[in-house]
């Protein structure tokens, strides 16, 4: 069974991904660092250059290709993977379960401010004007991530009981 993971920025989803995969020995993938391996460009630069329409268009091209890979992998998406085009249905109708890896307003934010630097769309914002970026954002967005097969929250959670959870969920 191959796993997909999807939630807001800072949620974990990489982070998760990439020690779910080692646990049961399957294949980790980042789905920007496959676009960007891809399209040999970043992702900002992918946006700058060609723009959020091209960029939306490639992410869904990438994201059928590994759906339909023959080979055992873990994919964590891009934060708006799954609220573009028909993203989500392309993932429920694959053979895959998916995971919301869901975390507070509070937890996102903190890391956020963190991580600011290598975040485009928080990079500008002043450290006030997050919160409300992410609420925002997020309130847009839950309806889509809300739809995965399985919730796991990473609130107050070490890495080892996230893992420890979303096992279980999965089996």
């Amino acid at each position: 069974m191959n796993i997909v993971l999807l939630g807001y920025m800072a949620s974990g989803k990489s982070t998760i991904g990439r020690e779910i995969s080692k646990k049961l020995d399957m294949k980790f993938i980042d789905l920007d660092n496959y676009i960007s391996e891809q399209e040999k460009s970043s992702i900002s630069d992918i946006f700058k250059v060609k723009g959020e329409i091209y960029f939306r268009k490639i992410e869904s091209t990438y994201l059928t290709e590994i759906l339909n890979s023959k080979e055992r992998f873990i994919l964590s998406l891009g934060g708006g993977t799954p609220c573009y085009g028909n993203n989500m249905e392309l993932i429920q109708n694959s053979e895959v379960k998916s995971v919301y890896i869901q975390a507070s307003i509070k937890t996102l934010v903190a890391r956020l401010i963190l991580e600011k630097s290598k975040r485009p769309l928080v990079a500008a914002l002043e450290n006030n004007q997050i919160t409300e970026f992410v609420a925002k954002h997020l309130f847009e967005r839950r309806f889509f991530y809300e739809q995965a097969s399985i919730t796991v929250n990473t609130d107050n959670k070490s890495i080892a009981e996230i893992i420890a959870e979303a096992r279980v969920a999965l089996y």
